[in-house]
């Protein structure tokens, strides 16, 4: 099995920053794409960041020049710095992996979520 636990979520004022972080663990033979997504209330989930294992990035216009994100593939780990936060930032953000096993399929694989509360 294959986990991925988010960290770093919590309250922050509009304009401030956070820092999430997603650690993947599990019977793991290679870790491929991975991102951020996050959802709204009444609103669908969205795509937030990806960023491939060689370290090729793609954002959401709404996020493009605030947000980074980055990995660690030593540690099955990525991160999202978010700076300038705004109100509408508000969301329970999803870590996604795509994961190929020890079979050799590949399969996503979503984090629990942390909920950013971003207060205007």
């Amino acid at each position: 099995q294959v986990q991925l636990v988010e960290s770093g979520g919590g309250l922050v004022q509009a304009g401030g920053s956070l820092r999430l972080s997603c650690a993947a663990s599990g019977s793991i033979f290679r870790l491929n794409d991975m991102g951020w997504y996050r959802q709204a209330p009444g609103k669908q989930r969205e795509l937030v960041a990806t960023v491939t294992s060689s370290g090729i990035t793609n954002y959401a216009d709404s996020v493009k020049g605030r947000f980074t994100i980055s990995r660690d593939n030593a540690k099955n780990s990525v991160y999202l710095q978010m700076n300038s936060l705004k109100p509408e930032d508000t969301a329970v953000y999803y870590c996604r992996g795509s994961v190929v096993g020890g079979s050799g399929y590949e399969r996503p694989y979503w984090g629990q979520g942390t909920q950013v509360t971003v207060s205007s």
